[in-house]
């Protein structure tokens, strides 16, 4: 028991630390846009830090809230998240942003349902795989409802498009389904589907077509598609082994595209170098590990899968950033969790380690 709660503390202590540590990341590459602005007397965006406090709060109440209760309510609010999600295609409160459409209108605030739609995702799935373990093993019963959901998700997400969401759902719900016992024959046909997916992509949509073009080829149109992850590598390269000093990133000002947003993680390499950008990436990987403890912990399958869900879906966020930033992946357009400048996400992300921190107090060695 003492063991478990150790894991339960130094999960607390890893999501605090990287959601601090990542504002504070963020109010440097945050001073380029802020610098473009009058009369902005904080070095710092104050919208961001409202959001880690009120994310803070949500995480410390949250953790408070028996997580046996989500179960009751998973349903309407897997739905609400939804027809929210899908609300971002109506003219009067949906609007777009550099071509894509996944945010609402709220009066002086905007409010992003993807991010709602993840929470709320990890919640329902984690219900519906915990009280269909006798039938998950089955092709009718398990594979086929859990693509039609995954499907679903797909199409709204895509339609957006906001294909690193899709992403990031998806692979939680892998590692839910694997958690709960699910077939791996099965995952194999969901694979063979998403890479299907993927093709049609790739020939309907010519900017994804690029995106690949550009990871195989970053000689191609250097100043026009290949121009971030061209950006990017020049920042990362130029921070060296211990970094050009926190704020003294160049590249961020008037180079980095998205220097607050995707990509962060460039301008976290330029300022802390290899060291720096190490640590952030061995903090994550602490994160991964002592989230896992404390899922294996679980008193029953519902919490276990429910801590699964939301360790993967930070980490997947955080990982395939930085893969895109190195250049190991395709450009995804998923930003760095906790790091990358986003009100909706940070406050999300916090509420479900919130949630997988109430499984912790009730947990058994």
């Amino acid at each position: 028991m003492k063991q478990a709660k150790r894991n339960s503390r130094i999960l607390l202590f890893l999501t605090l630390a990287l959601a601090t540590g990542g504002f504070i990341l963020s109010s440097s590459a945050s001073l380029a846009m802020l610098g473009k602005r009058a009369g902005m007397a904080l070095p710092f965006d104050p919208s961001q830090f409202l959001s880690l406090v009120l994310g803070v709060a949500a995480l410390l109440i949250i953790s408070r809230i028996p997580y046996r209760l989500w179960r009751e309510y998973a349903l309407p609010v897997f739905i609400t998240a939804v027809l929210l999600t899908l609300a971002v295609f109506l003219p009067v409160i949906g609007f777009s942003h550099n071509g894509a459409r996944r945010w609402l209108s709220l009066g002086p605030l905007s409010f992003q349902p993807a991010e709602l739609l993840k929470f709320a995702f990890v919640i329902y799935f984690a219900s519906w795989l915990s009280t269909s373990r006798e039938r998950l093993a089955t092709f009718r019963l398990g594979f086929i409802p859990y693509f039609l959901i995954i499907g679903i998700l797909g199409a709204i997400l895509f339609m957006q498009p906001d294909t690193g969401t899709f992403l990031i759902i998806l692979t939680a719900s892998l590692a839910m389904f694997i958690a709960a016992g699910g077939r791996l024959l099965h995952l194999g046909y969901l694979s063979l589907v998403v890479l299907a997916s993927l093709g049609l992509l790739l020939i309907a949509r010519p900017y994804t077509r690029e995106r690949l073009i550009t990871f195989i080829d970053r000689s191609y149109d250097t100043y026009g598609s290949s121009y971030q992850i061209t950006q990017s590598l020049i920042a990362i390269g130029s921070g060296g082994i211990t970094g050009r000093g926190y704020g003294q990133s160049i590249q961020k000002f008037n180079y980095l595209p998205e220097s607050i947003g995707d990509s962060v993680f460039a301008v976290v390499g330029e300022e802390l170098g290899f060291i720096g950008s190490l640590a952030l990436i061995c903090a994550f990987l602490l994160f991964v590990l002592f989230g896992l403890k404390v899922a294996a912990c679980a008193p029953d399958s519902f919490g276990r899968l429910l801590v699964v869900g939301f360790i993967i879906i930070v980490a997947a966020g955080a990982f395939i950033n930085i893969a895109a930033m190195l250049g190991i992946i395709p450009l995804t357009g998923v930003p760095l969790t906790f790091v990358s400048h986003g009100g909706t996400a940070l406050f999300f992300s916090l509420a479900g380690m919130g949630v997988a921190l109430n499984v912790s107090r009730h947990q058994h060695s």
